[in-house]
């Protein structure tokens, strides 16, 4: 399959109506860019606002920003508002009033160019003799979890001048006040120039410092001689919006300090204006910052009950960015003085990545997700300790507790920023776990040790012994992977002793997973994961000198049992079971049913508990042979019949078209026409009559995850497949392309789209052993080329021939070994730096 460099995703009307990219820091908050140029979804006080919530008769927050023509119109820098939004995401009988600017002259055409970490929105209008580019992005650069955390949205407002004819024109932006909460005394003060140039307006309220609705917010400038309105017109009604239009339209913009007094019910706000003056070709750019922050948060979850139910014992925490700057205008200043640099180095990723002979929609998929890391998705407490939920509600996160189960997917954090990833294993092994091994797959919001009366989640649990292994493999830090090791070694043996307790490498007591549920008996999913934990742990104990010998062989015998009685000839099943376990309680049950029982009982009674999937063909049913693969973990599976049954889940569970599917769980994740993964069917019949509750959902993170073992084990096409179908679900029109959603938004599971970039490259770098392993699984033809990320540095491949060229572009990489593997065989291989 020849390849070649691919153009980034274009969308135009009527694509735009979903779009919305999250700008904003690492566990930051963020604001969204949408399709047509404007600001939506300020999620920026550790908890999600997206535009699906219902708005009060209070506008929400706002910002905007207006050209104005010398002697001519002016106009909102946006493109139309889509029809749908008009009384769907408006006030509805209300008629739209949430900023109390939707009702400006707009430009007439809008376009929007996905390069995340950037977004570029164009925007035309015959009228206007000027083309307009907003790029918005917010500082994304592997390994530097400091700049990629700031809590601030960038803006370049780019004017061309397209005309024969000199064009005057002035530019403004505006920002209500992001720290006034309702029936709170706000304030409003000029932010001085930095660096000799630039000016804005800060904003903050008169609560206690460690009230949770303290805070500040910054609008910031980076252009010289700025105008500032820091306050805006104080009155009622729409009287702020009416005043404030009228002096940009025409050309009367007055200036102020913000020191007038804001009334109660007023619509606080602030603006900064730029005149220019452009001749025939000429362009200029002004970088604009919205910044916020907010050190105070009480949400808390996995706390003990008694002190959760009293509002008054839940404790305050800190995001991380409270201990790196002060307030909103230091984070400012802060961009002002280091804008070029944050920006050539956000600018050398997005090049990196982009700039790569992958297929179209692999990039999409991996680029895209990223913004999942720059959602509220996830929080970064004080200590540096990431926490995560597993995806937004509107006004509030979903599931708790960074899910073991679910993060077991992703796979961009442990790569791009493998330090935060570690604490998470920290979390899980040294603060979520007992005394007995248990772990609590939900850790506890703040930092801290949640309660242990819950069942522990198998797959989550023994996939981060398995992510245990990929995180000391990548940093390469024994002293780390000692401070953990006693730890993952008493939870892998409460898994034995809880699921296993004869030691026959399967699971066979009921036990919990991501599909929130209990299989009863051993399964092909969670029995490669244990498989997979168990080989990676025999390995761990054997780098420190410790004896893995019972693992291994615990491994074995699960391989074999995983052949012999789970193999039915096409894929691994489930050997549904409840008898004879040291679980008596289903049996206990069923042994009390009668013709007076309820009809679920009955039911049970008749076919064995509820909500398995026995017969059936499981989309992630070798789920742990693909975490083993993509890790490096050398592991005893049948590497032949995990082919096959790969084949068997693309034949049976793909669909080129859904529109005769039955879908009775959540049928939004893909509908109709469209194309996707069910998460299983049963070919052979004996489908359950309650079958696992999400059985015939589509859900990309495991799309992703199919998609990027079929592309390990040579299937290229059909996982190219997949992800197509995913990528085209998400066109902008009916689904947002930045938010791939399953439980909630920007769901944490999507973020397997990363391995896809390491799956179709067949890098590897194992820092332990300092080798460097590349393999493309395509057609190479000329060149292929694609982006890297170590712990130690980032960069891009090129393999020209038997040629590896290696571009460092930040930090370093020790390199003893290369091996190339291409056609199944593998050979060492010659390098070279590339200059920077």
């Amino acid at each position: 399959m020849p390849m070649q460099t691919m153009p980034k995703p274009l969308f135009k009307t009527p694509n735009l109506l979903q779009i919305a990219m999250p700008m904003g820091g690492l566990g930051a908050g963020c604001v969204c860019l949408n399709g047509y140029g404007g600001l939506q979804d300020f999620s920026i006080r550790h908890r999600p606002h997206n535009s699906a919530l219902p708005d009060t008769h209070r506008p929400t927050h706002a910002a905007f920003a207006v050209l104005h023509l010398k002697n001519g119109p002016a106009k909102l820098l946006e493109g139309p508002i889509p029809i749908e939004k008009i009384y769907n995401q408006g006030l509805k009988a209300q008629g739209f009033r949430q900023g109390q600017y939707e009702g400006i002259p707009r430009f007439a055409n809008a376009e929007f160019e996905n390069g995340f970490p950037f977004g570029h929105v164009r925007l035309h209008h015959d009228d206007v003799p000027l083309n307009v580019e907003i790029t918005g992005w917010n500082p994304f650069i592997p390994l530097d979890d400091i700049s990629s955390g700031l809590p601030c949205a960038m803006l370049e407002y780019k004017f061309e001048n397209r005309s024969s004819k000199t064009v005057e024109f002035e530019f403004s932006t505006h920002l209500s006040h992001l720290a006034a909460p309702l029936k709170v005394t706000t304030f409003n003060a000029i932010l001085p120039a930095t660096a000799g140039q630039g000016g804005g307006i800060h904003f903050w309220n008169d609560l206690p410092p460690h009230d949770e609705d303290f805070g500040t917010a910054a609008l910031y400038s980076l252009s010289p001689d700025p105008k500032i309105k820091a306050m805006w017109f104080r009155g009622g009604w729409f009287d702020a919006m009416s005043v404030l239009w009228r002096e940009l339209s025409s050309g009367t913009f007055r200036e102020n300090n913000g020191d007038l007094e804001s009334e109660p019910d007023a619509r606080n706000g602030g603006s900064i204006l730029h005149a220019a003056t452009l001749e025939a070709g000429q362009s200029i750019t002004f970088p604009i910052a919205i910044c916020w922050h907010f050190p105070n948060s009480r949400q808390s979850y996995g706390l003990d009950a008694a002190c959760a139910s009293a509002c008054d014992c839940a404790p305050t925490w800190r995001p991380f960015y409270a201990g790196q700057w002060k307030d909103a205008g230091q984070v400012a200043q802060h961009v002002a003085e280091n804008y070029a640099v944050l920006r050539e180095k956000t600018h050398r990723f997005a090049d990196a990545l982009w700039d790569s002979t992958l297929p179209a929609p692999v990039l999409d998929a991996i680029a895209s997700n990223l913004a999942i890391l720059k959602s509220p998705t996830v929080l970064r407490l004080e200590n540096g300790n990431v926490w995560g939920w597993e995806g937004c509600f509107t006004d509030a996160g979903c599931c708790s507790g960074t899910c073991t189960h679910v993060w077991n997917y992703a796979q961009a954090m442990p790569h791009l920023f493998p330090a935060l990833e570690r604490t998470l294993r920290e979390q899980e092994l040294l603060r979520s776990r007992d005394e007995r091994g248990h772990v609590n797959f939900r850790a506890a919001l703040p930092d801290g040790s949640p309660p242990h009366s819950y069942h522990a989640a198998a797959d989550g649990q023994l996939g981060g012994i398995l992510k245990l292994w990929r995180d000391f493999h990548i940093c390469g830090d024994e002293k780390w992977l000692q401070s953990l090791f006693f730890a993952a070694k008493s939870s892998l043996d409460f898994c034995i002793e809880t699921w296993d307790p004869q030691r026959c490498g399967a699971l066979f007591e009921p036990h919990h997973n991501t599909y929130d549920i209990e299989f009863w008996g051993p399964d092909g999913m969670c029995g490669t994961i244990y498989i997979g934990a168990l080989a990676a742990f025999a390995d761990l104990a054997r780098e420190l000198g410790h004896d893995g010998a019972p693992y291994e062989e615990l491994a074995r015998r699960g391989a074999q049992f995983l052949d012999e009685q789970l193999w039915n000839g096409e894929f691994y099943a489930q050997k549904v079971q409840w008898e004879g376990l040291r679980d008596t309680s289903f049996a206990q049950k069923m042994a009390e049913v009668d013709e007076s029982s309820a009809e679920t009982l009955k039911l049970q009674k008749a076919e064995g508990p509820k909500y398995q999937y026995g017969t059936g063909c499981l989309s992630d049913g070798v789920i742990g042979a693909w975490m083993a693969q993509i890790y490096g973990i050398e592991a005893p599976f049948n590497r032949g019949r995990i082919r096959e049954n790969l084949r068997a889940i693309f034949t049976h569970n793909f669909k080129n078209d859904l529109s005769d599917h039955v879908c009775t769980q959540r049928p939004g994740y893909a509908h109709g026409s469209e194309a996707g993964l069910l998460l299983c069917t049963w070919p052979r019949g004996e489908k359950p009559t309650l079958p696992f509750v999400y059985s015939d959902e589509v859900w990309t993170g495991i799309e992703y995850q199919v998609a990027s073992h079929l592309i390990e084990e040579g299937l290229v096409e059909q996982g190219l497949a997949i992800v197509s179908a995913v990528r085209a679900r998400y066109d902008g029109r009916v689904r947002n392309p930045f938010n791939e959603y399953e439980c909630g938004s920007y769901y944490a599971r999507a973020m397997a789209s990363y391995a896809l970039l390491n799956s179709l490259s067949g890098f590897r770098y194992d820092a332990v052993s300092q080798t460097l392993f590349f393999g493309p699984k395509v057609e190479v033809k000329g060149e292929f080329r694609t982006f890297f990320c170590v712990a130690s540095g980032y960069g891009t491949l090129a393999l020209r021939g038997d040629e590896l060229e290696i571009e460092l572009i930040d930090g370093e990489l020790v390199v003893k070994r290369a091996i190339l593997t291409l056609g199944g065989e593998s050979r060492d291989i010659t390098w070279h730096l590339r200059d920077k």
